[in-house]
C-alpha cells in the first residue's frame, strides 16, 4: 500500500474511509488499561517499517560513536520486507554503514539448500545483505542443512556466540498467525534456546502457497528460541494488516501463556509493539472503546455499540432496555441518547435503510434514504475483479440483479491469475488445442511444436513451469475462458468483460511486482472509455495472496487523478469483499438480499471457474471451495440482520461505499 491507499484506509471518523476503528481520539495515545506491551500505530506498514528502520539506524550510529558493534536479531517474511528496504534507502542514500553490525536470523527451515529461493537464506541476502556493507563474517543464519547429530551442538554454539557478544541490541519481530515469534510454536515456553522445532499446521498452511503446496513445505525449522529473543536490550514486533488482528490483541492483551509464544514479550522490559491500524483493529480500545475509553458518540460508533449490545445480549435492537444498556458498560450512550427507546429506533432504522433489492437504484422513487441514486436509470456499472473469479464469488448475486434490471454492466479483471492453475489442467488444453488443429487439419503442425514446447517445460525437473511464459500463457487463457463463460451466463455482454492483465501481477511467482503507474493507466484508460456512474471493487485487505490490495489501490489511484471529471463526481465507489471476510454489520451501507433461487445461480457462475473448483491451487487456510465460503458468508450476513431483529433473508450481499 503507498501513500494514497494509507489515505484511503486511514482509521478515523473520516466518512471517506473504509474502517473505522478510532471514534474519537489519537490512534497513538488512547489510553487504556488493556494493552501490557508498549504499543505505537501507523496510518500503514509503510510508515510502521520506516520507523522501525530509523530506530535500528540510530542503534547503529550510537555504537559506532561508541566504538562498539551492533549486534541485530534479524527476521524473515513479508513483515520486515520493507524495513529492510528502508534501511539499504538509508545506507544506499544517507550513508549509513554496516559495516560493524553483527546479525543473528531468527530461524531457517530444515533440509532446505542455502541455494533455494524459499530459503532465508536466500531471502535475506537477495532482500538485504547483498544490498549492504556487511561484512559476509558477521552474518549468521541457522544452517539448514546439518545432519541430525550436528544440530544440538550448532544450536548451542549459536546461543554462546549471542551471549558472548553481549546478547542482541535490537531484536526484530513479526509475529505468526498462531501467535509464534521466529518459529516458536505455541507450547513454547520462555526458558527455549535455538533448537529444531516441528512447524505447526497453521504454519505450514501460511507457507504453502510459496511452496506450491502443502507437500512441499518443510516439517521442521531451526529457531532461535524465545530465551535469548528476551535476553535482547531491545525488541521491535511489526504487525501488518487484519490478518494479523485477532493473535496481536491476543498476544499483548491476553493472557502470558506458551499458547501464544508473542504474549512473553509481556516479561520484557524494552519491547515496542508497531502495528499499523488494520492490525490494530481487533484491539479493544477499538473493537469496544466504551470499555476502555471515552467516546464521542457519532454515528458509526452508536450503531457499533448497539449491534454489538444486541449480539451479547442475544436480543432484537428494539428489544433492548434501559437496564441492557446500563449492565453493559453502555449507560454513557443511554444518557446521550435519552432513552434505550430513542436509540433502538434510530439504529434500527439506520440498519433497515442499507437493504435493497436494487443495486443500481430503483427507478422514479424517492432516493432519499435509500442507498443507491434512482437517477440516472439505466446506469453504467464497472465490477473490479482482482483475481477472474472475484465477481462472482464475491458479489454474483448483486452482478446478476444489475443485469436483470437493465444496468449496462462491465467486468474489469484486473489480473490473469495465471498462477493459480494446475499443471495438468495446462497440459489437458494443450491436449485439446492438438487435437482441434487434427480434427479441423488447421494449422496441426505449428500446434504440435507448441504443444511439445509446452509439455516439455511443464515437466523439466529443473524449472517451474510458470517460468515459462507459454505455459503462463495457457494457464491465462483457461482463466479468461472460465471468466468469459461465467459473464455470459450473468447475461453481461461479451464486448463489456476487460481483461487487463495487469503488469504488477505478471511475475510466474506468487511474490509480485510493486504497481506502477502502467498498471494506474490502464485502469484510468477503462474509467474513461465507460464513464461509468457505479463502481464496484473489492475491498477485501483479508485476501492472504495480497492481490487485492494492489488492486484496490491501482484502482484508487485511477480515481485520485480522475475526480475532478464531472462523470467521476457523479460516481458512486461500492466496496464488496472477498471469500475470506465480510464487512462488519456497523460498516455496511449497501445491503443485497439474495434468495434462495439467486443464490442457486450464483454458485452456478462460480461453477463456471471449473480450475478453481474442488481444490484449488491456493487455497489459503479455508479449506471450503470458494462457493461454499462464499454462500455460507452471505447466509451468516443474513443471519446477524435477522437476529437484530431485521427481515429475515436466505442471504445477503454487503457492500461499503467509498467516498473520494
Amino acid at each position: 500500500m503507498d501513500a494514497i491507499l494509507a489515505r484511503k484506509l486511514d482509521i478515523s471518523v473520516n466518512p471517506k474511509n473504509i474502517y473505522k476503528i478510532n471514534n474519537q481520539m489519537s490512534t497513538k495515545d488512547l489510553p487504556t488499561t488493556t494493552e501490557k506491551v508498549p504499543l505505537r500505530i501507523f496510518n500503514d506498514k509503510e510508515e510502521g517499517s520506516a520507523f522501525i528502520a530509523r530506530e535500528i539506524a540510530n542503534v547503529i550510529k550510537a555504537k559506532d560513536e561508541l566504538g562498539e558493534p551492533t549486534v541485530l536479531g534479524l527476521a524473515t517474511g513479508s513483515s520486515p520486507l520493507r524495513i529492510y528496504r528502508e534501511l539499504i534507502r538509508l545506507h544506499q542514500e544517507e550513508g549509513l554503514s554496516f559495516s560493524n553490525v553483527i546479525t543473528f536470523n531468527l530461524d531457517e527451515y530444515y533440509q532446505l539448500e542455502p541455494d533455494n529461493k524459499e530459503s532465508y537464506h536466500y531471502f535475506m541476502y537477495e532482500n538485504f545483505f547483498n544490498h549492504i556493507d556487511i561484512k559476509p563474517e558477521n552474518v549468521h543464519i541457522p544452517n539448514g542443512m546439518l545432519a541430525p547429530s550436528e544440530i544440538d551442538d550448532f544450536c548451542a554454539e549459536y546461543d554462546r556466540k549471542i551471549a558472548e557478544l553481549g546478547n542482541l541490541d535490537v531484536q526484530l519481530l513479526g509475529i505468526g498467525r498462531t501467535g509464534h515469534i521466529g518459529f516458536n510454536e505455541p507450547g513454547s515456553t520462555d526458558t527455549t534456546g535455538t533448537r529444531l522445532v516441528k512447524l505447526h499446521k497453521v504454519t505450514i498452511e501460511d507457507a504453502a502457497e510459496a511452496f506450491g503446496g502443502e507437500e512441499h513445505v518443510p516439517l521442521r525449522a531451526i529457531s532461535m528460541g524465545i530465551r535469548p529473543i528476551l535476553n535482547a536490550k531491545k525488541i521491535f514486533m511489526a504487525a501488518w494488516g487484519e490478518g494479523k488482528a485477532d493473535i496481536l490483541a491476543k498476544a499483548i492483551e491476553g493472557p502470558v501463556t506458551p499458547e501464544v509464544p508473542a504474549s512473553f514479550l509481556q516479561k520484557h522490559a524494552n519491547t515496542l509493539c508497531i502495528a499499523d491500524q488494520p492490525a490494530a483493529s481487533g484491539l479493544s480500545k477499538f473493537r469496544t472503546p466504551w470499555l476502555t475509553g471515552f467516546c464521542t458518540w457519532d454515528s458509526h460508533l452508536k450503531k457499533k455499540a448497539v449491534v454489538w449490545l444486541s449480539q451479547q445480549t442475544d436480543k432484537p435492537i428494539l428489544k433492548l432496555t434501559d437496564n441492557d444498556y446500563k449492565q453493559w458498560g453502555l449507560a454513557e450512550l443511554l444518557k446521550t441518547a435519552g432513552s434505550a427507546y430513542a436509540v433502538n429506533l434510530e439504529i434500527h432504522n439506520q440498519l433497515q435503510q442499507t437493504i435493497t433489492g436494487w443495486p443500481g437504484g430503483k427507478p422514479d422513487t424517492d432516493d432519499t434514504n435509500r442507498p443507491e441514486r434512482s437517477n440516472p436509470f439505466p446506469k453504467k456499472s464497472i465490477v473490479f475483479s482482482p483475481h477472474p473469479d472475484d465477481d462472482v464469488i464475491s458479489m454474483g448475486g448483486t452482478l446478476l440483479r444489475l443485469v436483470e434490471q437493465g444496468h449496462d454492466v462491465h467486468v474489469a479483471y484486473q489480473t490473469s491469475g495465471n498462477i493459480a492453475v494446475f499443471n495438468d489442467d495446462a497440459h489437458r488444453f494443450a491436449d485439446f488445442a492438438l487435437g482441434f488443429a487434427k480434427k479441423f487439419n488447421v494449422a496441426e503442425d505449428q500446434i504440435a511444436a507448441v504443444h511439445k514446447q509446452l509439455l516439455d517445460a511443464i515437466y523439466d525437473p529443473n524449472q517451474d513451469p510458470n517460468n515459462n511464459p507459454d505455459v503462463l500463457k495457457i494457464k491465462g487463457l483457461i482463466r479468461q475462458g472460465e471468466a468469459t463463460s461465467a459473464c455470459r451466463f450473468c447475461g453481461v455482454k461479451a464486448e463489456n468483460a476487460h481483461f487487463l492483465e495487469l503488469p504488477f501481477y505478471e511475475t510466474g511467482s506468487v511474490t509480485k511486482n510493486d504497481l506502477s503507474e502502467a498498471d494506474v493507466d490502464i485502469i484510468v484508460e477503462l474509467l474513461e472509455k465507460v464513464k461509468p456512474e457505479q463502481i464496484f471493487a473489492a475491498g477485501d485487505l483479508h485476501d492472504p495472496h495480497g492481490t487485492h490490495a494492489v488492486c484496490l489501490n491501482a484502482i484508487f489511484r485511477a480515481i485520485d487523478r480522475l475526480k475532478d471529471q464531472p462523470w467521476m463526481q457523479n460516481c458512486y465507489v461500492w466496496l464488496y469483499r472477498g471469500a475470506w471476510h465480510e464487512w462488519a454489520i456497523e460498516d455496511i451501507e449497501m445491503a443485497i438480499p439474495i434468495s434462495p433461487e439467486e443464490l442457486m445461480k450464483k454458485r452456478k457462475a462460480i461453477f463456471k471457474h471449473q480450475s478453481q473448483k474442488d481444490s484449488p491451487v491456493f487455497p489459503g487456510k479455508d479449506k471450503r471451495e470458494f462457493w461454499q465460503r462464499a454462500e455460507d458468508r452471505n447466509r451468516g450476513t443474513a443471519k446477524i440482520y435477522d437476529k437484530l431483529g431485521l427481515t429475515e433473508y436466505e442471504a445477503i450481499e454487503a457492500f461499503k461505499r467509498y467516498k473520494f
